[in-house]
């Protein structure tokens, strides 16, 4: 919303109310200047005008919130059984192993390191959701091959403890091929990954640091050693799930780093130290970091307004994320018609974003994008003959895991479903009327201006 627009709510509702302006601010948000400072042109936070809001809500006959231009109408559902990608390890491994995505996003990313500058002392990247790690890879092997000598500074946010797991395997290849590489997995916020500091004082003095610096110089050496980091890990990465909200949350924040001992000292300004650490990355990778169902406000305040905060001078945020209108929704819509849950698109998401940071956003760029730029397909992998004449029962459960995986649908929705059976004729009719199965995602990009 717009100054404008914030103003003529407001003085609507004093009118109505007999309330004086100063009033209403104190009321409202504490600040009796409120009013004022949105005359003068001030920007407000999307806190405050969700304060404003909110208490306009709850001063109206029913207590009913006007609407939102920027709003998602709330889920009804228990918010604990809201879909994580993190618990549905079935899925999420079937749809990794059956479609493209991992690749074609990697491609897209590797894109972007055309237009960085790094500086030194190393090429610095953050991945903002790691998963399974197969993009993060496939980056460091385009990296290895634009810059073969520099060193690098890789570091990563994931709340799973078997994504962690599946991550680290693929760790030693990548150290024996590119030695000069300091890489660090987290499982704290966003808003506290880049910088690997809690924002409370509580969960900075319960973090846990561990070094490990690898000896050796194999891949097989590597992989020996941090198979040893297993009950580490089971000790010590854990989560658990806001009742209020339905989001993940650590038990305790956890920093791993991982380095080759025996480059330990050409990396020792790059290696970070509890105390001492800094974001300043050059390439921030944020694919499909958030819940498709998820409001506009959140994926701003929460997620991506912070990551762009954790930008160099040159650095470049890239987001992905679901598009729809794509064969997949096709099977989802013929099941449960009129479903729609990519209702956000990239430009209300940067526009919030905009919005969220505030002054901070003038050094900023905000690239939307055309659609045949921002917007990509990748697709189910099937043998020719798979998807053509007669379809078999394992092509169509891949086909129907992919679709509601995509579209996060949720399990008792599907419990439901999945009992009728009459899922996978409509999944066999799209299959057939496309003769394959794709998916689209859309992609944006936030840089920072070079110095």
């Amino acid at each position: 919303m717009k100054n404008d627009e914030i103003l003529k709510e407001i003085s609507e509702f004093c009118r109505q109310a007999d309330m004086a302006e100063s009033t209403f601010g104190r009321r409202a948000v504490n600040d009796g200047k409120l009013v004022h400072r949105l005359r003068e042109g001030k920007r407000i936070t999307i806190d405050t005008l969700d304060r404003i809001q909110a208490y306009i809500a709850a001063s109206m006959p029913g207590g009913v919130a006007p609407p939102r231009g920027l709003q998602v109408p709330p889920e009804k559902r228990d918010p604990r059984s809201n879909f994580r990608f993190f618990e549905n390890r079935q899925k999420y491994l079937l749809f990794v192993h059956t479609c493209s995505e991992k690749r074609v996003i990697a491609e897209r990313a590797g894109l972007e390191f055309g237009s960085i500058h790094p500086r030194p002392p190393a090429l610095r990247v953050f991945d903002a959701g790691v998963g399974d790690g197969t993009v993060l890879a496939r980056v460091m092997r385009s990296m290895h091959g634009r810059f073969p000598h520099m060193p690098f500074y890789i570091a990563g946010k994931e709340l799973s403890l078997e994504d962690v797991r599946l991550t680290l395997e693929k760790v030693p290849d990548r150290l024996f091929e590119h030695p000069a590489t300091v890489f660090v997995l987290t499982n704290m916020y966003y808003a506290e990954a880049p910088w690997l500091t809690p924002v409370s004082t509580a969960a900075a003095a319960s973090t846990i640091w561990h070094e490990v610096p690898l000896r050796g110089a194999s891949s097989g050496e590597f992989e020996a050693q941090i198979a040893e980091l297993k009950p580490f890990l089971e000790q010590n990465w854990r989560a658990n799930v806001s009742p209020r909200s339905g989001m993940p949350l650590y038990e305790r924040p956890v920093a791993i780093v991982l380095y080759r001992e025996d480059h330990s000292f050409l990396l020792d300004q790059i290696i970070p130290r509890a105390g001492r650490t800094e974001a300043n990355f050059d390439l921030i990778i944020a694919s499909q970091p958030y819940r498709a169902k998820s409001s506009v406000n959140f994926r701003a305040k929460r997620i991506i307004a912070p990551l762009a905060r954790a930008l160099r001078a040159g650095g470049r945020l890239i987001g992905i994320h679901s598009h729809g209108q794509d064969p997949g929704m096709e099977i989802i819509q013929a099941v449960w018609p009129g479903e729609n849950p990519f209702a956000v698109s990239r430009h209300e998401l940067l526009r919030a974003v905009k919005y969220e940071l505030g002054s901070a956003a003038r050094d900023l760029n905000f690239n939307a994008y055309a659609d045949n730029r921002s917007i990509f397909r990748y697709d189910m992998e099937a043998l020719p003959n798979e998807v053509t004449g007669s379809i078999g029962t394992s092509t169509a459960f891949a086909a129907w895991n992919a679709a509601v995986y995509v579209a996060q649908i949720e399990d008792d929705r599907l419990t439901e479903m999945t009992q009728s059976g009459g899922y996978l004729d409509a999944v066999r009719e799209v299959l057939r009327k496309h003769n394959g199965l794709w998916f689209y995602d859309e992609s944006y990009v936030i840089s920072r201006r070079r110095d």
